[in-house]
């Protein structure tokens, strides 16, 4: 036709692309030998276990062939991101033919020999997975866990004005939560200032055994589902190559030139409408151009070519030749020379150099990094005349500090600040005195700090997004944080799980750059409910992280504002790490001036000889504390045992950096056995108040010599009630911890008897004067560190 975007030798050359992308899957999944079909396949030229994913892998191939041309005519930055799991053999293919994978890894070349080593290596022990991987050169998602391939998208293109992200979703990924809502994405992109997302679902009717429901829906409401989320959707179905060659080709030049219309509009003529971006469905059959049948049953077309759609194996010889046939019918011999190396004439349809989709600086985000410029944390110190003697709002001070952040960073645009509508409630606000949230829905009169461009992005009620937006800023070269309420950050810990996983390999290829850490502030803690009850409290996420490699996890539990700032600002200047910092919002005692909290959060746990009485002897008891709540109530249970115990020698040892109670052996952070022993002696009893759940330190720990350790912390009780009663209902109070002091000294004496018994009495006052007023005792809320005796003076 007149109007075809593809010349006709243009088609054919495409066509012969594809062809060859398609050979390299069909031989990644299949062959240990005999790469190019020099002589009759055999069964011993076949991998003893076929393991790999086809079905979505020909439409990958498909996309890709005309994302390169497209990139090719108008020189555009972009990469690509497959969100269907288990496309591992179209990307890794591409990637091949494109020459980006052999200057990645040298030995696999382009030739025969390479080619062998390319199929050897696909889902083989030594080898690649069988999704994209961090080992996928110009990958940044992990396609093991479906659901987040269109968040990351749009976290690359955050501030990325020229950066285009073509985002394959899966139709089976996209039943998903995450991706469902990963539609309204669009909402907080600004045409001006950020890049675009080309998302192309790719709707090929199946996921592992049934049905994708958006392939067995009415195209009307197909397309009313994706125009009323905000988009303009292209079709591209068929299954007849050279047809459907040409509707991608126009579909992509229709979607390319929506895209430069849109942004045009907003940066020359400062329109303020929303784009209704483009976005591409291609129906295409399941397992495109495989075997129709295999033993009298259909597969192309059908769930049976999800996997594998043809054994080959001892129990199936007569597959050999099925097999051989199907990979003849693409005619390798037309697509490579004679040493395995692809025509020149097909090699040049692939884009050069960093254009390439495998070599995009972008999807190797450490090429890109900048460090942050850093305001002086110290300015933002709380002046602390002495320990506990006023009380602040840690994470309010921290606001601050992140608002100096974000207005140092502005000329870069490298550093934002992500969470689910709990920036204010976190006490974060400070960060609106100097920009605003991203939003590009209607506003109104009384919204607060909505604009199309701003350093928050918080205007979603999503873990999900919120964390894979952040994956993707981090993961092409950027820094932010993300701020949850503790309960809730569980959403998000399978998404946790992949980010640290990626992380992991990731610092076993010298060719992947490091990566700003990915930073958590979980605030709204399980101690400092105040209307929410039960429900909001849940401090779990901390023994998820730990279970993950230890160069890549950390855990910081400051106690106070100035140990809060310190250790955010360690965090911020990371690399490649996982950052979980814990903070309370509300008012507890500030204990450490700036000088001794930067002191003691470099060390990450000391003894606070302010609080003990035991220099120059052993200590009867270590009362330790890790966390704002339990530092609190530790100190109180050791101010009332120095007040009616005078003589009992207390050791008070604060953690910071929890991994400090781990084994040297077993994390990079941990204390050796001298060094532990010196803080909590080898057999005097430690009463130990912790944030979590009691289980992690014991955890923690249980190497280590002292076994006389007592934890207090969250026992899984609660409800709305005040804050102290929470720490009453898990015995993490101080009355309580006073007790267990007394039961675990060999000889307490009479004085101890009568200081259980007035525990008792104030546990029982405690809870008819909460039943009466509805709020703490008077004595609680008043409650400050005392001033130091005689005997702390000499």
């Amino acid at each position: 036709m007149k109007n075809d975007p593809l010349s006709p030798d243009l088609l054919h050359q495409m066509n012969a692309y594809w062809r060859a992308a398609n050979y390299l899957s069909v031989g990644q999944i299949y062959l240990y030998d005999n790469p190019l079909l020099k002589e009759p396949l055999k069964l011993s030229h076949v991998k003893p276990l076929v393991v790999g994913h086809w079905g979505t892998t020909p439409g990958q191939n498909f996309i890709y062939v005309h994302l390169n041309r497209l990139i090719k005519a108008h020189d555009l930055d972009m990469f690509y991101i497959a969100g269907p799991g288990h496309g591992g053999p179209a990307i890794v293919g591409n990637v091949y033919l494109e020459g980006s994978w052999s200057e990645v890894y040298p030995d696999v070349t382009q030739d025969e020999a390479g080619l062998k080593k390319l199929f050897k290596q696909f889902s083989f022990p030594g080898g690649i997975s069988s999704h994209v991987a961090p080992t996928t050169p110009g990958s940044i998602h992990e396609g093991g866990e479906l659901g987040y391939s269109l968040s990351h998208a749009f976290g690359a293109v955050f501030d990325n004005p020229e950066l285009i992200v073509a985002c394959v979703v899966g139709d089976g990924e996209a039943e998903t939560g995450p991706l469902a809502t990963a539609w309204q994405s669009t909402k907080m992109l600004d045409a001006v200032t950020d890049g675009a997302v080309l998302p192309i679902l790719h709707l090929n009717g199946y996921k592992i055994s049934n049905p994708t429901l958006l392939a067995r829906i009415e195209h009307d409401e197909l397309e009313q589902f994706f125009s009323g989320c905000g988009w303009t959707p292209l079709f591209v179905e068929g299954d007849d190559p050279a047809t459907m060659h040409q509707l991608m080709a126009r579909a992509m030049d229709e979607a390319l030139e929506m895209i430069h219309q849109a942004q045009r509009d907003a940066r020359e003529r400062k329109s303020a409408t929303r784009p209704r971006w483009p976005m591409i469905v291609l129906r295409s059959p399941k397992g495109w151009t495989g075997p129709k049948t295999v033993d009298g049953l259909p597969v192309e077309g059908t769930f049976r070519s999800h996997q594998v759609p043809l054994l080959v194996n001892a129990q199936h010889p007569e597959h050999v030749a099925q097999l051989e046939q199907w990979m003849k019918s693409y005619r390798a011999e037309e697509l490579f020379d004679a040493n395995g190396r692809l025509l020149p004439e097909l090699a040049a349809l692939a884009p050069d150099g960093n254009r390439r989709m495998g070599m995009n600086p972008h999807a190797n985000g450490g090429l890109l990094l900048h460090d942050l410029h850093m305001p002086d944390f110290r300015d933002h110190a709380v002046t602390v005349p002495s320990p506990g003697a006023l009380q602040r709002q840690d994470t309010m001070v921290l606001g601050r500090f992140l608002g100096d952040v974000v207005r140092l960073n502005e000329g870069q645009r490298n550093f934002r600040v992500f969470g689910p509508d709990e920036t204010l409630s976190n006490l974060l606000g400070a960060v609106f005195d100097v920009t605003n949230r991203q939003w590009d829905a209607t506003t109104v009169p009384n919204d607060e700090f909505l604009a199309p461009a701003g350093r928050v992005v918080d205007s979603m009620l999503s873990e999900h997004q919120c964390e894979g937006w952040l994956e993707g800023y981090l993961l092409t070269g950027r820094h932010g944080l993300f701020n949850s309420y503790e309960a809730f950050i569980r959403i998000v810990d399978s998404m946790f799980s992949q980010h640290a996983k990626w992380l992991k390999v990731t610092r076993e290829l010298p060719w992947r750059r490091p990566i700003a850490s990915l930073n958590y502030l979980l605030a709204s803690h399980v101690w400092q409910q105040d209307h929410n009850g039960f429900t909001h409290q849940d401090p779990g996420f901390l023994d998820h992280v730990i279970n993950k490699k230890a160069d890549i996890v950390r855990v910081y539990l400051p106690p106070d504002a100035n140990c809060l700032l310190s250790v955010f600002d360690h965090c911020l200047r990371s690399r490649n790490y996982v950052n979980v910092v814990v903070a309370g919002k509300h008012a507890l005692p500030q204990w450490l001036t700036m000088e001794a909290a930067v002191v003691h959060c470099t060390e990450g746990i000391g003894i606070w000889t302010w609080a003990s009485n035991d220099r120059g002897t052993e200590p009867d008891v270590v009362m330790a504390c890790c966390g704002d709540t339990p530092t609190l109530e530790i100190m109180a249970a050791t101010s009332i045992l120095r007040e009616h115990l005078p003589g009992l020698k207390i050791r008070v040892v604060n953690v910071v950096d929890l991994m400090k109670l781990q084994s040297a052996s077993e994390h990079p952070h941990g204390l050796d056995e001298a060094d532990f022993d010196s803080l909590f002696t080898r057999d005097k009893p430690v009463i130990f108040g912790f944030h979590g759940y009691p289980s992690l330190v014991h955890r923690l720990t249980y190497r280590r010599t002292n076994r006389n350790l007592h934890v207090h912390g969250y026992k899984e009780e609660g409800t709305i009630t005040t804050a102290f009663d929470m720490r009453v209902q898990n015995e993490l109070d101080r009355f309580h911890l006073v007790q267990k002091v007394l039961d675990c000294l060999p000889h307490p004496g009479s004085r101890a008897d009568y200081l259980k018994q007035m525990c008792r009495d104030k546990l029982v006052a405690h809870k008819l004067y909460i039943d009466a007023h509805g709020q703490d005792m008077p004595e609680i809320l008043e409650w400050k560190w005392g001033a130091p005796t005689q005997e702390d003076k000499r």
